[in-house]
């Protein structure tokens, strides 16, 4: 065997020696070792320096040994018509290729054509797709891509929206896979623009579905001779809630969901995993499918379905409740015209409504109501333009506001009543110094901010417990069951009372609330996320922008700023003999936006 050709791991070698256990091979390179005869393969008694140039083999003549298994030599004759060591090592690294045959210990198997065939297919693919992993890895290092990258870019927008944890494509053009570098690395190139929102995605935040319902045919009484009056924005058509006033009783009438929405149907768990309408900028994400608001909105028909509360009020306590399932007779109109008819006392139902919303606000003040009235925005996405807008207030808006409170006090006291588990809101009494109390009505800017630290937080309980900031001993959310699952879980327990039928349980309504706030914890961070990505893109469309800043707060060195025109906050730092006074207003100029973390800096203009 001395002088023989085999193969050691791949590489052409010669047996030098042979010693009682162990075989000396020398290598190309001069270099020798000492190994056993199982570790290498004999190719040919003579050893001849071979390369991995070989002459092309005649691979036609296998279709007459398929699934054979040869001998190296008998192969390599059929093969190349001789068998010497260069023919022999050419066999053998056709072997080791694997593509038309393959070792069985010391012969060669010869693959079917099939079977080669779906090796060919499998190689060339590979060769694709490592070819298209160059190409966009090109391109991504020059900050660009083209179509054919889409797929690979696709995959980081996974790991951008914390829907992945790895993209592959990353790890070859030196990105991390986590969601905030892929996000800017995208941003970067230009895949996603400023005006995109990731945040609804990033949070899982379920996508609208389009799903047929039908409206469920109930006994109902009639309550068309009065004038319901369903007040909205110019130009909305899914009001949720109208007023009537029929004589000395007030009413208000909610949209009849749980006739359609049963608690523990498919579309109660499709309600519960959203929570609640997520109101972005750029789109609003409905809690229900939109042919439930087309089915349901008051005043879009002749007559429309309602959940109905009607009561007797007397210097704020109320009395005399009654809950029905009603037909009523809806007049859609807006708050600006409601606002001329309230100025000039034109319409007598709002006359007398205004009669219980004076003596509700009243009874609240005189149970310690408190709320702070700090300047907001609305923020909307048009056209690829940001708009921000201050939020409206008016007497209108005040008038509706109030009536919807006293239909959560109406409620929380009629389920209390009757043992109606329910989700109460509630707010524990906050910590407000008496300066702040003896002035609640007329606090300046930085006094209301300084202000919300003793607030304590709002929760969700089956326990009837007060609402200090609402000045109630008790209430819970009604009059929007299209919009927040709370107020269509309240519906449920209702209408199932009213029927007649079993409620929930303290113990499921419990379990229900725990669910319920998870969604709900998503809805609030992607809905202030979402606003603050859409202000800093404002002011980037307005380079250069200018607004005034109220000063809210002074730390050290440093002015804290509202800047009520954007809703934004910022901090600024001033010279000790140049720091301003809470209150002050000084004009500021945007100097630096930052959408990745979604904040600006401002200096005095």
């Amino acid at each position: 065997m001395v002088n023989s050709l085999v193969a050691y791991k791949g590489k052409p070698a010669r047996i030098i020696s042979v010693t009682t256990h162990k075989f000396d091979l020398e290598f190309a390179d001069g270099s020798t070792r000492k190994v056993r005869e199982k570790d290498f393969r004999f190719i040919h008694p003579e050893f001849t320096k071979v390369s991995e140039s070989c002459a092309h083999a005649d691979m036609a003549i296998l279709e007459d040994f398929q699934e054979e298994t040869l001998a190296l030599q008998e192969i390599t004759e059929w093969l190349f018509d001789e068998y010497t060591a260069k023919t022999a090592w050419c066999t053998c690294l056709l072997v080791e290729d694997g593509l038309y045959f393959y070792w069985q210990k010391d012969q060669v198997f010869v693959r079917p054509t099939v079977q080669v065939q779906g090796i060919l297919d499998k190689r060339n693919a590979e060769q694709i797709a490592a070819e298209s992993l160059q190409h966009c890895i090109d391109n991504l290092n020059n900050n660009t891509f083209d179509e054919q990258d889409i797929p690979y870019l696709q995959e980081v927008a996974k790991v951008a929206l914390n829907q992945s944890k790895h993209a592959k494509i990353l790890d070859h053009v030196g990105v991390e896979n986590n969601e905030e570098a892929a996000y800017k690395f995208l941003l970067k190139i230009n895949y996603f623009t400023d005006s995109f929102n990731p945040y609804p995605a990033r949070f899982s935040i379920p996508e609208d579905e389009e799903i047929e319902v039908s409206l469920r045919e109930i006994e109902r009484v009639d309550l068309t001779h009065m004038n319901a009056y369903a007040i909205d924005n110019e130009g909305s058509n899914d009001a949720d809630d109208a007023i009537s006033v029929d004589g000395d009783r007030l009413w208000i009438h909610i949209a009849d969901v749980s006739v359609i929405v049963d608690s523990g149907s498919d579309l109660d768990e499709y309600a519960r995993e959203r929570g609640s309408n997520l109101y972005l900028p750029e789109q609003i994400i409905h809690m229900l499918p939109t042919s439930i608001t087309k089915a349901l909105a008051l005043g879009e028909t002749q007559t429309s379905p309602a959940l109905s509360i009607g009561l007797n009020m007397s210097e704020g306590i109320i009395s005399n409740i009654e809950v029905v399932h009603s037909t009523i007779k809806v007049i859609n109109t807006t708050y600006e015209a409601v606002d001329k008819e309230l100025l000039d006392n034109s319409n007598t139902d709002f006359t007398n409504i205004q009669t219980f919303i004076d003596q509700h606000k009243a009874f609240r003040a005189k149970s310690g109501s408190i709320s702070l009235n700090l300047p907001n925005v609305d923020v909307r996405f048009i056209d690829e333009k940001v708009q921000i807008e201050p939020q409206k207030t008016s007497p209108s808006r005040d008038f509706v506001a109030e009536v919807m409170v006293t239909a959560g006090r109406t409620i929380s006291q009629y389920a209390q009543e009757n043992d109606i588990v329910m989700p109460y809101a509630l707010q524990d009494e906050g910590d407000f110094p008496q300066e702040v109390l003896d002035k609640k009505e007329n606090l300046s800017t930085a006094e209301s901010f300084k202000a919300i630290k003793f607030f304590k937080r709002s929760a969700t309980s089956i326990k009837p417990l007060p609402h200090y900031g609402l000045g109630l001993d008790s209430y819970l959310r009604i009059t929007s069951p299209l919009r927040r699952y709370y107020d269509l879980l309240a519906h449920q327990q209702l209408s199932n009372f009213i029927a007649g039928k079993p409620t929930l349980d303290k113990a499921r309504v419990k379990e229900i609330i725990g669910i319920n706030n998870n969604a709900l914890a998503s809805v609030g961070r992607v809905t202030r996320f979402s606003n603050d990505h859409y202000k800093c893109l404002f002011l980037k469309q307005n380079s250069g922008w200018k607004g005034e800043g109220v000063v809210v707060d002074i730390r050290g060195d440093k002015a804290l700023f509202m800047i009520p025109e954007v809703g934004l906050m910022t901090q600024i730092k001033f010279k000790e003999d140049q720091i301003p006074k809470p209150d002050e207003k000084i004009m500021l100029k945007v100097t630096r936006v930052d959408m990745m973390e979604r904040s600006a800096n401002f200096k005095p203009a």
